[in-house]
């Protein structure tokens, strides 16, 4: 899953999570991510998932937007990368992940373990000689 925190303007410190792509970044009420900061246009730009490239950012041909102060119209997307359209400042990056939990499969584990401790000890000690 990919995140992007917004730096600055009325969204500052906002975090959008990309779950499904291509990601639409504009003011359109279509767009995934809704930015209604000076600059942006209604679709602004677009992520896609190429899985050759990895995450490739596409601008709207009539609008601009920077990578890290470098003027682009497409790129590949790095982790920490700050991406600036319009008056918005945002940082890409892959976000974190939350482990499953385990702890039923390691109780049903200790369970198993037990019981096998308790048949060997009862195979030992009641079976007869």
């Amino acid at each position: 899953m990919l995140q992007f925190t917004i730096l600055n303007g009325k969204q500052a410190g906002t975090q959008w999570r990309a779950r499904r792509f291509p990601f639409r970044i504009g003011r359109s009420p279509d767009a995934d991510l809704r930015l209604e900061e000076e600059g942006i246009w209604d679709s602004h730009l677009a992520i896609e998932l190429r899985p050759p490239e990895g995450f490739v950012l596409s601008v709207q041909s009539t609008a601009f937007a920077s990578i890290d102060s470098q003027p682009v119209q497409h790129a590949i997307l790095r982790n920490g990368d700050i991406i600036e359209l319009g008056a918005v400042k945002m940082q890409f990056g892959l976000a974190p992940t939350r482990p499953r939990s385990l702890y039923f499969r390691e109780f049903l584990t200790w369970i198993v373990l037990a019981l096998l401790c308790l048949a060997q000890i009862a195979l030992i000690y009641w079976l007869p000689d």
